[in-house]
């Protein structure tokens, strides 16, 4: 059975907008392996759209290595895009999703394969509420932002977690691994 690996950045003040962090080449490094060891990876359409930036740096690449090799691997996996609104996806390893989040997680979940990513806010707190969430990784920038998108806005229930691994990059940014306690 594959897990479920939610994985998002976020600041000291819990803000998980995209345009704030700061990313470096050490952390597009650690992105691009875990997008290589995924089978897919699940975007709503605000973050689908965020993440087609990257097709530009195909097209016209970075100075920076760990830019490129970050477009290549999220050009590389299957996207699956939840959209009430989308009609067209031109991204050629996107499709937008069949079923409802639910229903497709679950459908994910029994086949055989690469663990499955989920790289969108949104999706990230309705997969919590649903307790479909195996393993939770929390990239925290050492910043504190003071506005944007707050990541857990929307729980409105107590879930715990396990920390089960961390590590620090060299710019301070750490990332956590957590599984939840009901699992």
């Amino acid at each position: 059975m594959r897990k479920i690996i939610a994985a998002l950045n976020m600041t000291l003040d819990g803000i998980c907008d995209h345009t704030a962090g700061i990313p470096d080449e050490e952390i597009h490094r650690h992105y691009a392996e875990l997008l290589g060891q995924g089978g897919a990876i699940l975007y709503g359409r605000i973050t689908y759209q965020l993440m087609e930036f990257w097709r530009t740096i195909l097209e016209n690449p970075s100075e920076l290595q760990s830019m490129n090799d970050f477009a290549m691997a999220i050009d590389k996996i299957p996207k699956i895009v939840f959209s009430h609104t989308l009609t067209n996806i031109e991204w050629k390893s996107a499709t937008m999703a069949k079923r409802d989040l639910e229903n497709e997680v679950l459908e994910l979940k029994i086949q055989s394969g690469k663990d499955i990513l989920v790289g969108s806010r949104s999706l990230i707190i309705q997969l919590l509420k649903l307790n479909l969430i195996d393993e939770l990784q929390l990239c925290i920038y050492p910043m504190v932002e003071g506005k944007g998108l707050p990541f857990f806005e929307d729980i409105k229930d107590r879930i715990i977690f396990k920390l089960v691994k961390t590590r620090t990059f060299k710019s301070g940014a750490l990332l956590l691994y957590y599984q939840p306690k009901n699992k």
